[in-house]
Formats: structure tokens, sequence, C-alpha cells
């Protein structure tokens, strides 16, 4: 596992995101339509993770997963503010051998080696409070955690438990952005105990993320090259580059 310096990487992305606040917040409406519906926002998406610049040229492929969000509406005002978290493979391999030397072909196991990325941030929102169409800009802020890891599964099971798992490779990078989208009433209704109107929203967005340079694994095999029992640094196909990513999402948000 890669050390990491947080004081070094947060000098290094220090006034992104307060740039885009300064952005963002001036787009605020001067007054404040009632409020409809509640102030806790619940959220789900499918997203899609496009690799940018100069990561673009070490992951070729499109990384795919899910997200989630919790918000919070500040009073009557059109700011919301609230955490999300985002889950991304980037890569995976599947290899069926035998489960020792000893053993040999008479026992098989798939051995399954994925990379993922794992990113969650703070974010500030602009959207309005009523309304069938309610579009948004937001500001994020936040952190990235890629790694490669590697799990052998029975070929044939019938359970989620894994017989062995470990981490290859991981490291962080701070992360910050902007996104924009759009919240589409699909339906309302009241909660017998509270007596409030719930919404129900097709959400449709998009996230530009800026990412400082991490180390990474691209995806291929994990090969023991000098056969002493171990994955040494130097038989890694070790990648560095910032970390930019385009993320489109589409999936549901419910207020309360």
């Amino acid at each position: 596992m890669m050390s990491v310096s947080l004081p070094t990487r947060v000098r290094r992305l220090a006034g992104l995101p307060l740039v885009l606040v300064v952005f963002v917040c001036s787009l605020a409406p001067s007054s404040v339509q009632a409020q409809e519906g509640g102030r806790v926002f619940l959220g789900f998406n499918g997203v899609l993770g496009l690799p940018q610049g100069t990561f673009s040229d070490n992951v070729e492929n499109v990384g795919w997963g899910g997200n989630a969000l919790f918000g919070l509406r500040l009073q009557d005002s059109p700011f919301v503010i609230g955490l999300e978290g985002t889950f991304l493979i980037n890569g995976r391999s599947r290899d069926r051998v035998p489960f020792s030397q000893t053993v040999g072909p008479r026992v098989m196991v798939e051995v399954v080696t994925t990379n993922s990325l794992v990113q969650p941030h703070l974010f500030l929102r602009v959207q309005p409070a009523s309304g069938v169409a309610r579009p948004y800009m937001e500001v994020l802020g936040g952190f990235k955690y890629l790694f490669t890891d590697t799990r052998i599964e029975d070929v044939d099971r019938f359970d989620d438990d894994d017989i062995a798992s470990t981490t290859n490779f991981d490291d962080f990078a701070l992360s910050g952005g902007a996104g924009a989208g759009l919240d589409i009433r699909l339906g309302d209704w009241v909660d017998e105990d509270t007596g409030r109107l719930n919404t129900i929203f097709l959400h449709l967005g998009v996230q530009y993320l800026f990412g400082q340079e991490a180390e990474y694994l691209a995806e291929g095999d994990l090969i023991d090259l000098d056969g002493n029992g171990r994955l040494d640094r130097d038989e890694l196909d070790i990648r560095r580059s910032r970390t930019d990513l385009l993320i489109p999402r589409l999936g549901v948000t419910i207020t309360f």
C-alpha cells in the first residue's frame, strides 16, 4: 500500500472548489419560492466513469457502477448540502486455475482480479424547491481511493463467500469538481405516519471531477515473474497520472 501525504495533496488542490462555489452561488435566485415536499434527499444512480486526459491514456475501459447520496435542504433556501459516494469498476479479469499444485486439475477455482475506484464527496447544490422539472448545479470536494484486489471463488458456487482475497495495490487522490443535472417529478405520496408529502424524481446528471495524481494498476494479469511467491513492485504494471473523470448518471431522487 502506498503512503499518502494528505497535507501536501491538500495544498496542491487548494482553491479549486472555492472558485466553483462562488460561481454556483452567484446563480441562486433572489427570491425563494415556497417549498414543495420535504427537505431530506435520498438518491440512487447508475453511473459511468469516463477517464479524462492522461488518465484515459492509461485506463482504456469505461468504468461502471453506482452512486448513493444523502442531502438536506437549508431551511426554505435553494441550497442543498450533503454527502455522496460513488463506486466504479474500471477493469476485471477472470482465470480458471487449479486450487493448488498438489491438488492439480481435480479442484478448479476462479481467480478474479478487479480494478476499482471509490470516491466519497461532500456537495453543495443550488436547486429550486418547487416545480415539476428542477434543474441544479453543484460543487463537490472529497477524495478518490483506487485499488486492485484479487479473490478466489468456487467455480460452481451458490453463495457470495470468497475462499480468499487480498488487495494487491491501492492509493489515494484528493478530488473536486462540479456537476449539473435535472430532477423530473414522477409522483407523490403522503406518509400516513407523519402526514408529509414525499416525492420521487427521475434524476439525470453529469459531473466532472478533477483528481490529483495517483498510482494504480491497469487491467491485466498479476504474474509472479521471479517465482518467489509474492508480487514485488517491479512485477506490477503500475501507472501514474491525474485521475480526472467525467461521470454521467441516471437514477431516482426521493425527497421527504
